[in-house]
């Protein structure tokens, strides 16, 4: 057995955060981490994720306010933390009532371009705690407060040409540098949206034009498994987090600087710009 099927201990678990956790803070990428503190099982690469949160909230007053999730796989747990310093709403840029900024919302760019994915968000109106007894469907829909219509911000904290395996990107996160999220929508029709037509514009200029399915079926699908998954961990989730589920088009670049306008079929259309955030 190669040393790096053993679990990683405590000190390399932490030193992987570390690691991670500056490359968020300031948008700098590097390479695969160094084979001892590198997971390669899911259970550690998820140790790394919380044990990344736990770094931010220290260092930086980080807060975790959502989840990215989707269906697992044969060997995949599709789950990532939202953090509250991302989290960019629509009608209030700092939580205080405030516009949104003028110049647009601050992301990580590349060449002067940003990844986004059109997907929708779920906020839960109340907590569904860890338990005892596992989560019916029902119950975790219901739970739900509101839909939104909502851009993931993707960014790859490693290097393109870094040798990295899906354990790597589930310590880092899963490529998920915030969320914009936009208005609310009709609840009932956001769970049956299963397809949407996905476009795309900068400054009323054609970007993408896109019959979009969601990769779960049903919306809220995966957020069932989150609240079942977190259960069986002792966790839970909170009355207000935001939890998306997956993306109707893929992560098209999009420009930034101009007004951009992007479609989600019948459910909506969102008007906003980006600007670049220094890194370093």
């Amino acid at each position: 057995m190669n040393a790096l099927d053993h679990p990683l201990s405590a000190e390399a678990i932490q030193t992987a955060a570390q690691a991670l956790a500056t490359r968020r803070l300031t948008g700098r990428v590097g390479g695969a981490l160094p084979d001892p503190c590198r997971p390669t099982t899911l259970s550690d690469a998820l140790a790394v994720q919380e044990a990344v949160s736990a770094e931010l909230a220290q260092r930086a007053g980080e807060r975790v306010v959502g989840w990215k999730c989707g269906l697992p796989g044969a060997d995949t747990w599709v789950l990532a933390p939202l953090y509250a310093s991302t989290l960019y709403r629509a009608d209030d840029s700092a939580g205080d009532g405030s516009d949104p900024p003028p110049a647009g919302w601050p992301v990580w760019t590349q060449q002067g371009q940003v990844k986004v994915e059109p997907e929708l968000a779920f906020v839960l109106g109340r907590d569904l705690p860890p338990r005892a007894q596992p989560y019916e469907a029902e119950e975790v829909l219901a739970a739900i407060a509101s839909a939104h219509l909502a851009l993931e911000l993707i960014d790859n904290r490693y290097d393109e040409q870094a040798p990295v395996y899906f354990a790597d990107r589930l310590a880092d996160g899963l490529v998920n540098q915030g969320l914009w999220l936009g208005p609310a929508i009709d609840l009932a029709s956001a769970c049956a949206a299963q397809v949407l037509d996905i476009t795309v514009a900068a400054d009323a200029q054609a970007l993408l034009a896109q019959h979009g399915a969601h990769p779960a079926g049903e919306p809220a699908r995966p957020l069932y498994w989150l609240a079942e998954f977190l259960r069986g961990r002792g966790q839970g989730l909170r009355a207000g987090q935001v939890v998306i589920t997956g993306t109707y088009a893929g992560a098209p670049w999009v420009p930034v600087g101009p007004t951009l306008q992007v479609r989600f079929g019948h459910l909506g259309t969102v008007t906003l710009r980006f600007q670049t955030r220094p890194r370093g």
